[in-house]
């Protein structure tokens, strides 16, 4: 039994994660399979999402498996002692400080419209919440008649506000998708490269997943109907991570596809709103009529990554087993939701959404000259024209290990896709978001530096 403390400072889902660690470290054998999250859930009275948060930092850091259909079993690793281990920890609290750090998905701090925020959640305590009441654990039903709005004008989206919900962060939200469509116990498939969090949350849910190729047009639909799949993760709109978009043809086909099955697709439109060559392509599930697209968005990509908000757009042949399972308790902090509604319902969401666009588009294309020019002769960019970042690929064969090793020597972080994806789609994710734009050809500039150095 572990002692979890419910009016400690420190969270629930901290406290189970350490009280594990610590018998995995200390007492647990290799291959000793741990209790299922329903079970730790049950027995400590604590919320599945509190369990699936402590589950899913073991498995990050590598103290746990997930098998598939099996549960968790405690991994066959080294694991330094605990006084080594608690030793270290202190050692490596500070973080590294990098003078150019490329990351993919970072907002540049300053776009954040602090003063206003602050006005806007002031304005949010006192004047709309209802301290006595119970929140809404879809969502405050307000804040969705917002996101309607927004969804309908934007990315075309159908929907009205008994389809919400509104969730913490992203796997928050394919963990609730995971757990909602299980007891259909249909296959999963997913784009191969694909996102690595959402195979991941769906294995530990015990899913089969089959991956289905992407080429210049996004998820290869032939192939995905050869497969025993019924359940299939997408984004259509800018893939991820090779940046193509699904035409239209094939969004038809993909939704045929679904009605035949009697299945479901599962629409990422992560950063939709951060495209810089034309227009953004509007959503698949716009263009459903059978009530079988499961739309996803966050706030992250071009609001708040730290906010941890995001929705899904549930089909109405769904809304009552969600109901059932998950609609009573909120995710997300009640004076962040009503925040966002006043952001949403007083039109600063566009005006911001604007800025945004403006600045990362300046940014985007001062990087793209910037590879055109310093890292021309060594690298070459195989996609573009959207999110917080472009990919690059060297022309010959480098070795990038240590290529990040000189990098970093340098002061200089950088982030490869063969991380997630090991071989498959190997490339070097150049992020501007997080730089100023004075920033980003230096740095560009520094990183031909070492890659020419290499070469020579």
């Amino acid at each position: 039994m572990y002692n979890l403390d419910t009016s400690a400072k420190t969270p629930l889902h901290i406290q189970l994660y350490e009280a594990i660690k610590y018998d995995i470290t200390t007492n647990l054998a290799v291959g000793s399979k741990l209790p299922s999250i329903r079970k730790v859930s049950q027995e400590y009275k604590i919320s599945k999402n509190t369990v699936e948060s402590a589950y899913n930092q073991l498995y990050a850091e590598g103290y746990i498996e997930s098998r598939p259909k099996s549960g968790y079993f405690v991994a066959d690793a080294d694991f330094l002692p605990l006084s080594n281990h608690s030793s270290m920890l202190k050692e490596s609290t500070t973080p590294p400080v990098y003078r150019y750090d490329f990351h993919p998905a970072r907002l540049d701090k300053d776009l954040f419209p602090l003063k206003l925020y602050k006005r806007l959640f002031s304005k949010a305590i006192n004047e709309t919440i209802d301290f006595g009441a119970y929140t809404d654990g879809q969502g405050e039903y307000s804040l969705r008649v917002e996101l309607c709005r927004y969804l309908s004008t934007s990315r075309g989206v159908k929907c009205d506000p008994s389809q919400i919900v509104v969730t913490g962060a992203f796997a928050d939200a394919m963990s609730m998708i995971a757990d909602l469509l299980q007891p259909l116990q249909y296959g999963f498939a997913i784009e191969d490269p694909g996102y690595y969090v959402t195979r991941r949350v769906f294995m530990q849910h015990g899913y089969d997943i089959t991956p289905v190729p992407v080429d210049e047009n996004g998820l290869r639909v032939e192939t995905l109907k050869k497969s025993d799949a019924k359940i299939v993760y997408i984004t259509p709109s800018h893939q991820y991570p090779t940046g193509v978009s699904m035409p239209v043809s094939q969004r038809l086909k993909l939704l045929a596809w679904a009605k035949e099955k009697n299945g479901f697709i599962i629409e990422d439109d992560y950063d939709s709103e951060l495209t810089y060559r034309s227009r953004p392509i509007p959503s698949l599930q716009g263009l459903d009529t059978n009530d079988r697209v499961i739309y996803v968005g966050t706030f992250s990509k071009a609001f708040s990554p730290a906010l941890r908000v995001g929705y899904i757009v549930l089909p109405h042949r769904l809304i009552k087993e969600y109901k059932n399972f998950h609609g009573y308790f909120s995710r997300v902090c009640l004076a962040t939701q009503k925040t966002l509604e006043l952001f949403l319902k007083d039109g600063h969401w566009e005006r911001h959404l604007r800025k945004v666009r403006n600045l990362n588009r300046k940014k985007h294309d001062i990087m793209q000259q910037a590879i055109n020019k310093h890292l021309g002769k060594f690298a070459k960019i195989v996609s573009e024209g959207g999110g917080l970042s472009i990919n690059i690929r060297s022309k010959y064969e480098i070795d990038t290990t240590v290529l990040n090793d000189e990098a970093q020597k340098k002061g200089i972080k950088l982030y490869f896709t063969k991380d997630h994806f090991n071989e498959k789609w190997d490339a070097i994710r150049m992020g501007f978001g997080g730089l100023k734009e004075n920033e980003i050809e230096s740095a560009v500039k520094e990183l031909a530096k070492i890659w020419r150095d290499l070469s020579l």
